[in-house]
């Protein structure tokens, strides 16, 4: 039954490091079952974005954090399209550079932008009719530690580098997963908010699954949380 009107709202945490299929994972669990879609990691990197745009040193936290308040971030919520503006821009595209991939982690460390992010976050999953799918790296540990359900995406460095480095077309696989790598021990060991599975979330591991596969588990996951079982 997708889409009925007498489905109660359901909020779906999913997190996981880079190359998992996150993203793809969660938006079309999100269409599949009429649910609002938020990728939080494109908050982050449009915060990045912004900052290198403004000429702040991302190197020197307390420049980042002074700043983390200026930038207006709205978010789009249609799994089919997830708009993200930045002060009335459409950064979609720019937020996807390398340039900002190498900064995220550092700008994402800085306590002042998480806790700004994170209240977006927050108060957009809290205005989300019907539900929604929010996928990032510290959904289920900090920012909706009440979902009603949380998947933590997971896979082996080398799945994970050949799917990136499909994506980013051609890309060395093992620079690619050598990045992965360097971007899991920030995004792990980070003070604030670390990468983390939550105590009550169900682990998945997607290194031997197709994208098909890890997308009918989640919905089978909701569908089953939404029943009662």
């Amino acid at each position: 039954m997708e889409n009925g009107a007498a489905q109660p709202p359901v909020i779906v945490a999913i997190d996981g490091p880079s190359g998992t299929g996150k993203s793809s994972t969660s938006k079309a669990v999100a269409a599949r079952l009429g649910l609002r879609y938020l990728d939080t990691g494109a908050q982050y990197r449009a915060i990045t974005w912004w900052m290198v745009s403004n000429g702040i040193d991302v190197a020197d936290p307390a420049a980042v954090a002074a700043a983390a308040g200026k930038p207006e971030i709205v978010s789009g919520v249609d799994p089919a399209d997830p708009t993200i503006e930045v002060d009335g821009v459409d950064v979609a595209g720019p937020i996807r550079t390398q340039d900002v991939t190498s900064k995220v982690s550092a700008v994402s460390a800085v306590p002042e932008v998480r806790t700004r992010i994170t209240e977006l976050q927050r108060s957009i999953a809290a205005g989300a009719e019907g539900g929604i799918v929010v996928e990032g790296r510290d959904i289920g540990t900090t920012v909706l530690p009440d979902a009603d359900l949380k998947v933590f995406l997971t896979a082996s460095a080398e799945a994970r580098a050949a799917r990136r480095s499909g994506e980013l077309k051609g890309a060395d696989v093992d620079a690619t997963r050598a990045a992965l790598i360097k971007r899991d021990a920030a995004d792990s060991g980070r003070r604030t908010s670390p990468l983390a599975k939550a105590g009550d979330a169900i682990e998945v591991d997607t290194t031997e699954l197709t994208l098909q596969q890890v997308i009918e588990c989640v919905i089978t996951l909701v569908e089953e949380k939404r029943a009662g079982t």
